[in-house]
């Protein structure tokens, strides 16, 4: 049989809801002999995107001051070398407006053949910062430093280019380009005005034609008719303006020495090397985004390898400046429109590089038509639209405006790297201002319960208000204690453990709770540490001697790393689990009230916490799903069981599975006696409505229902009496018959034989469950397509472990294995499988 291949779980693959159960890659086809094929949607996306390349690539020579090939030489060299060895497959790659500035900087203080040579340096040190694998760390840069980055730079763009769109020169500075402006206004040139008028409204209307005369238009980039149109317009009038001229390849300037101060040279080099990789990193996380929420095509596109990107990047950099080009970066139009118009592998950004190394060949005299007032125009309309209303509106709402407005300034007036140092440290001092920001508030209720409020972190600069409120507090009181914070120090949980000790031996009663409520117990001794509340917003467990993770340190699925292994009074280790203790003695007043309502109380307590905890956080997401509709990627069949926790196990949110649940994760036949119609009609939905991409039938240990399969005949029950229960459980019969057949190899986990008969069912169980998948016509047809895959799946409770049925196993030639799922740094720890028979 063949050897257990382990599924490896990385951040990449948890960031979407995308099928997260992958197969290993299989050898290609040939005996290994790989063929180059190019897929149809590939080759028309890298049109596409050819078409918007070249006015654009032009344009931003333009605006850089840079020979206007320079631009041809960025965009096929990003489109070839980091279409081609990048680690973001449907990325475009090529000259960026977020680079003209810097650029167009670097060119009137060196000249453009040392700023050639700073451009390969630049890759040289991106290829050094992708082999330390730090590519994940620039996505730790707050965004609205980076959207205040984009908006600086594109003001200060269109600025210069409105000069050249009224038939006039920019300026050094964008102040300088503001205090001329009325002089500029007063001394039109009318051809160039005429001209980039037509450029402006054919960009600016192209894409809202109505109907279907519209639906057809957009398929040809605005960018490209609206260039075509000023360029036809002169051409019929015999506009006096001056137009591209695009001089010998035998005279393109090559890069030189790099000449000028050393720390001016390294300044220079730190910030082309930051903005290109920031950029490049942050438009590749955004394309992965485009990319899981693509319906159409459905083809499986690898998710983005960040440091691969960024070696790409550099390799691309380096040969660009060698050649004469402008800096290369990701850049965020001509990868949306190549996601847009279909394309499905590296192919297309490839061949778009190749298109333009033609047109730079043989379309010379083509190119030399177009009005320098239209790339001007184009290159304007852009920088105006990086000032993003909806960045600004992000800025606002999450209460970041201050350092979007500063480091927009700064790039604006200052200069791009000074702008983004000055940014960051905003940035900075803000995160410190809101950790060192606590408000403690204290009031009493109605019946007489004392409660204090903590909003915030809980350190030492917050101690001497903390112990001023509960100082407050009347001896002998009922008092709540609401942290609402992730973090507590040494300092603050010092004063919160000696007043609790104290107020309790002066006759009170305390309870400390987490935001949504929930309690949680102090240790034993009362000197060790906390327990953690939920993950909502409370302080995590405390850890005297300082170690590393005593700051609420927790895994994905938010259970607290360290918490201890004796379970005290309700651990609320996690925002989904509704427990309460049994023992509500030592609880005031109003509390206990709360909980006497039983299932109802526990009920209010929980929709109460959502309203006012997570409702907040996801309310914008659920909004869109509730505009656009459900897109799940996988429909999830489990049993009913309690414990089973979906989205926990799967680390999914809203719109990612399509879930079915019954007693025993079981799947009627077509046609079966006493088939339930609705888990027929859950599969056809999401099979042919939702176009679901996978379907998974996951287990568990302990399941009641494999337990009542082995306990009771279900073909014949006592006293003829045919329950609903025991009629189900007809459907888990087949399951039973086949880990009892000499037939069937037993089902192994992990490469170990189930502990005992139960497990065993649990595990043939989903194997069986499979076999009736496949027997739905909609199942059987997607298949057949090979638009479909089918994955089985155990959850043993009490590990807390997941596994996969191995991959490339056809169920009932031979053994089935359930494999682990574990840590990528678990997975290679796996031995190989023995063959066995039990």
């Amino acid at each position: 049989m063949s050897a257990c291949v382990p599924t490896r779980t990385d951040h990449s693959s948890r960031a979407t809801g995308a099928s997260r159960f992958q197969r290993p890659h299989s050898p290609p086809p040939g005996g290994g002999r790989r063929r180059f094929r190019i897929a149809g949607a590939d080759l028309s996306a890298s049109i596409s995107v050819f078409l918007i390349a070249l006015p654009l690539s032009l344009g931003i020579a333009l605006a850089t001051g840079a020979p206007l090939q320079a631009g041809l030489v960025a965009a096929a060299v990003g489109g070839l070398v980091a279409g081609r060895f990048g680690g973001a497959p449907l990325q475009v790659s090529g000259p960026a407006a977020g680079l003209a500035v810097v650029t167009a900087d670097l060119i009137q203080q060196y000249g453009w053949r040392t700023t050639c040579a700073i451009t390969v340096l630049a890759g040289v040190a991106q290829l050094g910062l992708s082999h330390v694998r730090v590519a994940r760390s620039a996505l730790a840069v707050s965004p609205a430093v980076v959207h205040g980055m984009l908006a600086g730079i594109g003001i200060t763009i269109a600025l210069a280019q409105l000069h050249i769109v009224l038939g006039g020169s920019p300026e050094s500075s964008p102040v300088d380009n503001v205090r001329m402006l009325p002089a500029q206004l007063a001394d039109l040139h009318g051809p160039a005005v005429l001209v980039s008028a037509l450029t402006v409204a054919v960009l600016l209307a192209w894409p809202h034609i109505p109907g279907r005369t519209g639906r057809i238009s957009r398929k040809i980039p605005a960018a490209l008719v609206a260039v075509s149109a000023a360029a036809v317009l002169a051409a019929l009038t015999g506009m006096n303006v001056p137009h591209v001229d695009l001089p010998s390849w035998s005279n393109h300037a090559l890069p030189g020495l790099p000449e000028g101060p050393v720390l001016g040279i390294a300044a220079a080099v730190l910030t082309v090397t930051l903005v290109t990789s920031v950029q490049s990193l942050l438009s590749a996380v955004a394309v992965d985004k485009l990319v899981a929420g693509r319906k159409e095509p459905r083809a499986e596109v690898e998710r983005s390898d960040l440091d691969r990107e960024l070696a790409g990047q550099g390799a691309a950099n380096i040969l660009s400046g060698a050649l004469g080009g402008l800096p290369v970066a990701g850049v965020a139009v001509r990868s949306v429109a190549n996601v847009s118009a279909g394309a499905v592998s590296r192919h297309s950004t490839m061949l778009h590089g190749l298109w333009i190394v033609l047109a730079a060949l043989f379309l010379v005299p083509v190119i030399d038509l177009i009005p320098l007032p239209a790339l001007g125009a184009l290159v304007m309309v852009i920088g105006f639209q990086m000032v993003s209303i909806r960045h600004i509106r992000s800025a606002s709402r999450h209460r970041e405006m201050l350092v979007y407005v500063v480091t927009f300034a700064g790039v604006a007036l200052l200069g791009v790297l000074e702008g983004v140092v000055i940014g960051i440290a905003v940035a900075v001092a803000v995160a410190l201002h809101r950790l060192a920001r606590t408000h403690i508030t204290a009031e009493t209720t109605a019946d007489g319960v004392h409660r204090i409020q903590v909003r915030g972190q809980l350190t030492f600069l917050a101690v001497p208000r903390l112990s001023r409120a509960l100082n407050q507090m009347p001896r002998g009181a009922d008092v709540v204690v609401e942290l609402d914070g992730s973090f507590m120090d040494h300092a603050a949980y010092e004063t919160l453990q000696g007043w609790q000790d104290s107020h309790a031996a002066q006759g009170g009663r305390v309870e400390i709770t987490g935001r949504s409520g929930n309690r949680f117990a102090g240790p034993a001794s009362g000197a060790d540490s906390t327990d953690s509340p939920d993950t909502a917003g409370s302080v995590g467990s405390h850890d005297p001697a300082g170690s590393a993770d005593s700051a609420g340190s927790r895994d994905s699925a938010g259970v607290p790393r360290n918490a201890h292994s004796t379970h005290t009074c309700c651990r609320p280790w996690t925002p989904w689990r509704n427990h309460h203790c049994d023992n509500h003695a030592t609880a005031p007043a109003s509390v206990a009230r709360g909980r006497a309502g039983g299932s109802a109380g526990q009920l209010a307590t929980g929709l109460s916490a959502f309203q006012r905890n997570t409702a907040p956080l996801v309310r914008e997401e659920l909004a869109r799903l509730a505009r656009e509709g459900q897109t799940p990627s996988q429909l999830f069949i489990t049993c009913a069981d309690s414990r089973l926790v979906t989205s926990m196990i799967t680390s999914s949110g809203p719109g990612d599975l399509f879930t079915v649940r019954n007693v025993g994760n079981l799947v009627p036949p077509p046609g079966a006696e006493s088939t339930d119609d609705s888990v027929g009609a859950a599969i056809e939905y999401a099979v042919d409505v939702l176009k679901v991409q996978s379907i998974t039938i996951c287990g568990h240990s302990g399941c009641g229902a494999m337990q009542a399969l082995l306990d009771t005949p279900v073909n014949t029950p006592p006293n003829g009496a045919q329950t609903p229960l025991r009629r189900w459980l007809r459907h888990g019969v087949p399951s039973l018959e086949r880990m009892r057949s000499r037939k069937h190899s037993w089902a192994r986990i992990s490469g170990r034989l189930p502990a005992d008969a139960v497990e065993q069912l649990c595990l043939t169980n989903v194997v069986q469950q499979l076999e009736h998948l496949r027997t739905h016509e909609a199942v059987r047809r997607r298949l057949d397509e090979g638009t479909l895959e089918l994955h089985g799946m155990y959850f043993h409770v009490g590990e807390a472990q997941a596994y996969l049925l191995q991959d490339g196993v056809r169920i009932g030639e031979t053994d089935e294995v359930f494999d682990r799922v574990g840590p990528v740094e678990d997975s290679d720890a796996e031995g190989s499988l023995e063959e066995s028979r039990a």
